[in-house]
């Protein structure tokens, strides 16, 4: 076993940031994951803290991040169904936030 002094996992960290792939506006994006539960509750934690203590968050992954600054009002969808194999769907929308101000009245 090696030890190392911390400075290279720190310039690691970076290098891999830097590595990543940025989603930015003027792009379309979408990916899947398929989780078990306690995997995607936790990312649903992750989030709703996000959510209730900023106004910006950033999803990653060790390829790409999505940074967004989000606004109000959120939107929370429902939608169970109840035949056949019953199935709850949970869908949030955040609308994005614009840093435009409004012109002056003169």
């Amino acid at each position: 076993m090696t030890e190392t002094d911390g400075a290279d996992d720190a310039d690691e960290g970076a290098q891999d940031e830097a590595e990543r792939t940025s989603i930015r506006t003027g792009r379309a994006f979408e990916q899947e994951f398929r989780l078990d539960a306690s995997e995607a509750g936790r990312f649903l934690i992750n989030l709703g803290e996000q959510l209730r203590d900023d106004d910006e968050l950033t999803i990653a992954t060790d390829e790409w991040e999505l940074p967004f600054a989000f606004g109000e009002p959120v939107e929370l969808e429902l939608d169970f169904d109840g035949v056949g194999e019953p199935e709850l769907e949970i869908e949030l929308e955040l609308p994005g936030r614009t840093d435009e101000k409004a012109p002056d009245i003169e």
